[in-house]
């Protein structure tokens, strides 16, 4: 899996290490949250990926989601606060209950209008999906 996974990244331009551990994620999901409720969700979740995919290090462990938060413009020392407090415990939760709902298992998972396509795939690939006739009147979750 982890040989698909550095091709597909390879091929796409991603950076991606050599990882020997599987972490947690979950309590970067909910900093992802905050990120995002602070305007600053993409640069968060590019140091994210790079945190875990390229360098490998634990997005569980409090220090280095403080690293991660920090990389993305975020107060870094309030990050195992966040996650303490709960502040974005229910809009993960309720993110985890609609992907259950959709039949969601692989990140990432594009799907529109019941359809799906699943997995990192080239810009092309995702631009042919999105815009395909069946999709006039689409709903994009």
């Amino acid at each position: 899996m982890l040989a698909h996974l550095k091709d597909t990244a390879d091929g796409l331009g991603l950076p991606f290490g050599d990882r020997s551990q599987t972490y947690n994620s979950r309590r970067a999901q909910e900093l992802g949250k905050w990120a995002e409720s602070e305007g600053v969700g993409d640069q968060f979740h590019q140091a994210a990926f790079a945190a875990y995919f390229a360098d490998g290090r634990n997005i569980a462990e409090f220090d280095v989601l403080a690293d991660i938060a920090a990389a993305a413009g975020l107060p870094g020392q309030e990050a195992a606060g966040i996650i303490e407090a709960g502040r974005f415990r229910e809009a993960v939760d309720a993110d985890w209950q609609r992907s259950g709902q959709l039949g969601i298992q692989v990140v990432p998972t594009f799907h529109v209008d019941g359809r799906r396509m699943e997995g990192a795939k080239p810009y092309e690939a995702l631009r042919g999906f999105v815009r395909a006739p069946e999709t006039e009147n689409r709903r994009i979750f």
